[in-house]
């Protein structure tokens, strides 16, 4: 078997004891599998580096918002990419999202070190990649054909894929639980893939840094 080979199953072994042995507290939230498993996987290795961090599930469109050590703030419905798809568009230097084709509308899975910021309008964000124009923002007046504010506060995940690929939260949400902990400092986000089983994005992670 190749190194990389013998890499990635220490890594898997590595993955599944670290997914067990962890146990982040949820209280009393519903909370998918993959949302489980990704913040059990972040709390094993210590991979937020002692900051607080959060786990958008795609799937399930709902955020995720720990304190340090693993403890739940709150969670929420959220507002997704309207296409769907685990990549982002490979340069946006100097586009504006309006720019953005429906194709292009996505919300990338991965690891991302998050900061508070401005946009250009001055309102208070939460940056998930700066460069490519994605941060966690309250919900905003929109047209009222998109319905948005009804969409977050459906039941159903399925209508809540409208944004140009930022992760929309409601106004009071952002306000007590996303400004207070993401968006005092540094920080961590961690956006599920919805292409691939959430365990190919995690390996991957793991296996980077033992090549690395």
């Amino acid at each position: 078997m190749s190194v990389r080979g013998r890499l990635w199953l220490a890594a898997c072994g590595w993955l599944c004891a670290a997914a067990c042995q962890a146990a982040p507290d949820f209280g009393a939230e519903r909370a998918s599998g993959d949302a489980r498993y990704a913040s059990a996987w972040v709390l094993a290795g210590a991979d937020n580096q002692r900051l607080p961090f959060a786990v958008v599930d795609k799937r399930d469109a709902r955020i995720y918002v720990f304190e340090a050590g693993g403890r739940l703030v709150g969670a929420s419905a959220a507002l997704l990419g309207a296409a769907p798809g685990d990549f982002a568009v490979g340069d946006m230097t100097g586009r504006a999202p309006a720019s953005l084709t429906p194709a292009e509308r996505t919300t990338p899975a991965g690891r991302f070190a998050s900061e508070p910021g401005r946009n250009d309008k001055g309102e208070e964000i939460v940056w998930i990649d700066y460069a490519a124009s994605l941060a966690i923002h309250r919900l905003r007046p929109a047209p009222a054909q998109e319905r948005r504010a009804a969409r977050l506060a459906s039941p159903s995940p399925d209508d809540n894929r409208i944004s140009a690929g930022c992760v929309v939260v409601p106004v009071a949400f952002y306000e007590t639980v996303v400004a207070p902990t993401l968006g005092s400092g540094r920080g961590v986000v961690y956006v599920l893939p919805e292409s691939r089983p959430v365990h190919s994005m995690f390996g991957a992670l793991e296996l980077s840094l033992l090549v690395d």
